[in-house]
């Protein structure tokens, strides 16, 4: 937004808006979904899936998976800064937020780790599924409530930008769950950036 404001064109801002998460969170979710996309992508059973995650590199799935994404991303925010500075805002801040609600539901009740070690086995089950639905809601409020502050039909986009990030982030999720058998921590970057791609996506819609 600070770039829009000092002139900067939409495509510069919104590679910043891209940029700036992935530097704060020193690329753990971009590691995490390139990792989880060789995993999916070899096929191979769960252990020699969750083997292939662990492993340093980074293979084709991971690396074509991250060029789409990124590119998604930058594509959906330039449209969105574009339109002003304050659309822009408001489709990255919804969207850094779906990522963390993402977190939270895959962290949730009843979702087992894939591994008996790792951040996924020290998250794994322990938000319990009453608190999850009550922030889920919570943020669906306060994303239309932002979305009506910034212009006509901003707040059913945001409120949509939520929805379609969370079944998103539950479609991949139960997909993880039934090639790995749980969670790892791997899965939980893929979610967080996978949310982040569906709400801006949804920004990008009906211009």
């Amino acid at each position: 937004a600070l770039l829009v404001a000092l002139g900067a064109s939409a495509l510069v801002a919104a590679v910043a808006a891209v940029a700036v998460p992935a530097v704060l969170t020193r690329g753990l979710h971009l590691d995490g979904l390139a990792d989880t996309a060789d995993g999916l992508g070899s096929g191979k059973p769960a252990e020699d899936a969750l083997r292939i995650m662990k492993q340093s590199d980074i293979g084709p799935f991971g690396v074509i998976t991250l060029v789409f994404v990124l590119l998604g991303q930058v594509a959906a925010l330039a449209q969105a800064y574009g339109d002003g500075w304050a659309r822009g805002a408001l489709a990255a801040v919804v969207a850094a937020t779906v990522a963390r609600l993402a977190l939270t539901l895959a962290a949730v009740e009843g979702v087992p780790a894939a591994r008996p070690e790792g951040l996924g086995a020290a998250v794994a089950g322990v938000v319990p599924k009453v608190g999850a639905t009550v922030v889920t809601f919570a943020v669906m409020l306060l994303a239309a409530g932002a979305g009506a502050l910034v212009g006509p039909g901003d707040s059913l986009r945001a409120l949509l930008a939520v929805v379609v990030a969370e079944a998103a982030t539950d479609g991949l999720l139960r997909h993880c769950r039934r090639r790995f058998g749980g969670v790892t921590g791997d899965v939980f970057g893929a979610l967080a950036e996978t949310a982040a791609t569906a709400a801006l996506v949804v920004f990008s819609l009906g211009h």
